[in-house]
C-alpha cells in the first residue's frame, strides 16, 4: 500500500498509466552499485587505519599531512554535491548557460583563496573560521554568532538541498519514496563520516571525483554513439549551433493559456552575461555579486578551508586550488549542457508550465525543470552504465554531506561545545561531535519540504539567494579583518548584526509571501523582492563593509602586539603575537596524567571493539617537552616554500586565470 509524506509516496508511479516506475531491477546495474559501496568503505577503512583519529588534530586537521591531488579533487567534490547535478542542469534547462557562470567564478576565488587568505589563515594556527576571528577580534560573541550561523546555512542551503536533490535522483531510478532513499543514504555517509575524520573524508572524495567526472563524460560520449532516441546530443545535432536550435525550439506541447514567456527558452539563453535590468542573472550580479558570495563560500567556509589547513606546505594548497579551478571548468560541459540536452529530448516533462501536468510528471506544481539530469541518464544510459551514473549521485551526494557533517561537527565541537564544557576531555570532545552529526541531520530532512517548492522548483536558485541574504556581512567581516588592520571586535560584531538583521528580513519576506512562478506570481511587495538576489548581495556587503568601518574608526583600534600575523600587513612579523583572550578550551592533560597510576579496568571485547572503530582507543599520548611543543607549532603555522615549486605555483595560477577570461569571455 502506498503511503504519502509531503506529497511523496513510498514507490513513484508513473504519471500516465498508474504503473509503477523502477528504473533500477537488473543485475548488471546493481552489481555496479554494490561494488561501488564496497570501494568507497575499504578507501575509508583504509584511511581509517593509517591516520591518528583520536587526537583533535588528528580527527579534524589530518595531522597536517595531505598532499596537493587529494585536496584539491576533496575541494571539487567537497562543493560538487548532487545539489549540483540537479540543480544546476535543472536551472540550464530553465534558463540556458548562464548558470554555468556561478562555476566559473570560483576559477578566479579559488586563488584568491590559495595566494591570500589560507597564509593568513595557517600563520594564525587556528583549526576553524570562528577561532581565526576570535584570536583577530577577542571576545566570544562574534566566534559563537559565526558558528551559530555557518551551522543554520548548513541546514538551510548545503544538507537539506543536497539530501533532496539526491532522493530526486533515487526517486527517478529506484521509485523509492525520497525520504526513505535519505535515510537510506544517510546511514551508509554518516558511518564513514562519524568514523574516519578528515582524512578518511578527503581520500573518499579523491575516489568520488574520479567517479564523477568518468561517470558525466561517459554519459555526454555515450549521447553521441547512441541511437536516434538521443538525436539531440551534439554529435547527433551537428555541433554546437545546431544545439543551439534545437534548444530554443524545444517548448511543451500543452500549454493551456499560460503566456508565451513561460515555457519559450530565453532569447539570451546562450549568453553568460545578460541585462543588467531584464535578465534573469543580470551581468552586475554574476560578477560582482556573485564574487562576494564566492568570497564567502570559497575563502571563509569552514567546508573548504579545512581542507587546505590539511596541506603539507602552503604550496600543496596552492597546487590543490589550481586543480580544483581547472576541475570547475567541467560542470559547463557536464551539467549545463546535458541539463538543455534533457530539454530537447523530453520537453513536455522537463519544461512544462501547467501546474496539473507538473504535478503528475514531478510531484511538484511549480515546475519540473529539477528532474532534467536524472531523466536524462534513466531514460538514455543502458543497464550497468545507468548503475555508474546513480553511483555518480552517490558519490557526489555523500561527498558532499561528509565534508559537511564534519566540518559542522568541527565548529559545534570546537566553538559551541567548549563554552559549555570547558574542561571537556579530548575523548569527551571526540563523542559530542559525532552526537552532533546526527541532531543535524534530523533537522536537514525536516526542512526538505521547503527547499522543494522554493524559487520556482530551480533548486541552484534557491541556495544562491539564501546565501545571498546571509552570507555578505561574513564575507565583509572576512575581508576587512584580514586586510584592514584598523577594524576592531564592536565593529565587526555591529556589521554582522545589523547585516543579519538586514538579510533576514528579506529572506523571512521572501518566504513568508512564496518566490511564485511564472504562472502564479508572488504577490511579496517589489521593494522587498523586487531586487534581484545577487544585486541584494552587493547592497548588503556594502553596508556591511560602511558599518563596520564606521562603528572602528568610532572605536579603540587594536594594538599591533595582538596583530602579529593575523592580517596581511602583519603577516611576516617575527614578534610574539600576545592574544586578546586565552583559549577556552586546553587539554586535560594534567587530570588525565594523574590517572596514570590508578588501575583502569580492563574494557570488555564489544567495548574495546567500538572503541577502535571510532577513534577513540584509551591511548596515551606521549608528553612533549616545552622545545617539541614549539617545534611542534612551528610547522603547524609554517607557510615557507621551496622557490622552484612556488615559480611552479605562481605560473599555473596565471595560466588558470587567462583561461577563466577567455571562457567568460568566449561564451559571454
Amino acid at each position: 500500500m502506498s503511503q504519502d509524506y509531503f506529497g511523496f509516496s513510498f514507490i513513484r508511479n508513473n504519471a500516465r498509466n498508474g504503473t509503477t516506475t523502477v528504473a533500477l531491477n537488473n543485475a548488471a546495474d546493481i552489481s555496479v552499485i554494490v561494488i561501488y559501496f564496497l570501494v568507497v568503505l575499504a578507501v575509508g577503512v583504509w584511511a581509517m587505519v593509517r591516520t591518528n583519529r583520536s587526537t583533535v588534530g588528528g580527527f579534524f586537521l589530518a595531522g597536517r599531512s595531505m598532499v596537493w591531488w587529494p585536496i584539491g579533487a576533496s575541494l571539487f567534490a567537497s562543493n560538487i554535491g548532487s545539489g549540483h547535478f540537479v540543480g544546476i542542469a535543472g536551472t540550464a534547462a530553465a534558463g540556458g548557460i548562464a548558470i554555468g557562470g556561478f562555476e566559473w567564478n570560483a576559477l578566479i576565488v579559488v586563488v584568491i583563496l590559495g595566494w591570500l587568505f589560507v597564509p593568513i589563515y595557517i600563520k594564525a594556527g587556528v583549526v576553524t573560521m570562528p577561532e581565526y576571528l576570535k584570536k583577530r577580534f577577542g571576545g566570544q560573541r562574534i566566534r559563537i554568532y559565526l558558528s551559530v550561523l555557518s551551522l543554520f546555512l548548513y541546514v538551510f542551503t548545503k544538507i537539506s538541498a543536497d539530501m533532496f536533490s539526491g532522493a530526486i535522483f533515487i526517486n527517478q531510478a529506484l521509485g523509492l519514496n525520497i525520504y526513505l532513499a535519505v535515510v537510506m543514504l544517510l546511514l551508509i555517509t554518516a558511518l564513514y563520516t562519524v568514523t574516519g575524520g578528515l582524512a578518511a573524508v578527503i581520500y573518499t572524495d579523491t575516489l568520488q571525483t574520479i567517479i564523477m567526472v568518468v561517470g558525466s563524460f561517459i554519459l555526454m560520449g555515450f549521447g553521441n554513439m547512441s541511437n536516434s532516441h538521443t538525436s539531440a546530443a551534439f554529435h547527433e545535432v551537428g555541433g554546437y549551433e545546431s544545439f543551439q536550435q534545437r534548444y530554443m525550439e524545444a517548448v511543451p506541447s500543452i500549454t493551456a493559456n499560460v503566456s508565451a514567456s513561460c515555457y519559450e527558452p530565453r532569447p539570451d539563453s546562450f549568453h553568460i552575461f545578460r541585462n543588467a535590468i531584464t535578465g534573469d542573472l543580470p551581468w552586475p550580479g554574476l560578477v560582482f555579486g556573485l564574487t562576494i558570495q564566492a568570497t564567502w563560500y570559497w575563502c571563509t567556509d569552514q567546508v573548504i578551508v579545512q581542507r587546505c589547513l590539511s596541506a603539507k606546505s602552503l604550496s600543496h594548497v596552492k597546487a590543490g586550488c589550481i586543480l580544483c579551478g581547472y576541475l570547475k571548468l567541467l560542470p559547463m560541459f557536464l551539467m549545463v549542457f546535458p541539463g538543455m540536452i534533457s530539454r530537447i529530448l523530453y520537453a513536455d516533462e522537463v519544461a512544462c508550465v501547467d501546474p496539473t501536468e507538473c504535478q503528475q510528471y514531478c510531484g511538484a506544481s511549480v515546475g519540473c525543470t529539477n528532474i532534467a539530469y536524472p531523466k536524462l541518464v534513466v531514460d538514455l544510459m543502458p543497464n550497468g552504465l545507468r548503475g555508474l551514473m546513480l553511483s555518480v549521485m552517490m558519490a557526489s551526494l555523500m561527498s558532499s554531506l561528509t565534508s559537511i557533517f564534519n566540518s559542522a561537527s568541527t565548529l559545534f565541537t570546537m566553538d559551541i561545545y567548549t563554552k559549555i564544557r570547558r574542561t571537556a576531555t579530548e575523548r569527551e570532545l571526540m563523542i559530542a561531535g559525532r552526537l552532533f552529526i546526527l541532531a543535524l541531520i534530523g533537522v536537514s530532512i525536516a526542512w526538505i519540504p521547503v527547499v522543494q517548492s522554493a524559487q520556482s522548483g530551480q533548486l541552484f536558485d534557491y541556495i544562491q539567494s539564501i546565501t545571498s541574504y546571509l552570507s555578505p556581512p561574513v564575507a565583509a567581516v572576512f575581508m576587512l579583518a584580514i586586510f584592514c588592520k584598523r577594524v576592531n571586535e564592536t565593529g565587526a560584531f555591529y556589521g554582522l548584526a545589523i547585516g543579519l538583521l538586514i538579510g533576514l528580513s528579506r529572506m523571512i519576506s521572501e518566504f513568508a509571501f512564496g518566490t511564485g512562478s511564472c504562472i502564479n506570481p508572488s504577490n511579496c511587495p517589489t521593494i522587498i523582492c523586487g531586487v534581484h538576489y545577487l544585486y541584494f548581495a552587493i547592497i548588503l556587503f556594502v553596508a556591511s563593509c560602511i558599518i563596520i568601518l564606521g562603528v572602528s574608526l568610532m572605536t579603540k583600534p587594536i594594538d599591533d602586539k595582538h596583530l602579529y600575523r593575523l592580517c596581511w600587513s602583519l603577516r611576516n612579523s617575527t614578534e610574539e603575537r600576545v592574544d586578546l583572550e586565552q583559549d577556552d578550551w586546553i587539554d586535560n592533560q594534567e587530570s588525565n596524567n594523574m590517572d596514570i597510576d590508578e588501575p583502569e579496568e580492563e574494557p570488555g571485547m564489544c567495548k574495546k571493539a567500538l572503541m577502535c572503530f571510532c577513534g577513540l582507543e584509551q591511548q596515551k599520548a606521549p608528553e612533549l617537552s616545552p622545545e617539541e611543543q614549539a617545534e611542534l607549532q612551528r610547522k603547524l603555522t609554517d607557510t615557507s616554500e621551496v622557490p622552484l615549486w612556488k615559480n611552479v605555483v605562481n605560473a599555473n595560477a596565471f595560466v588558470l586565470l587567462c583561461v577563466a577570461v577567455f571562457f567568460h569571455g568566449f561564451f559571454g
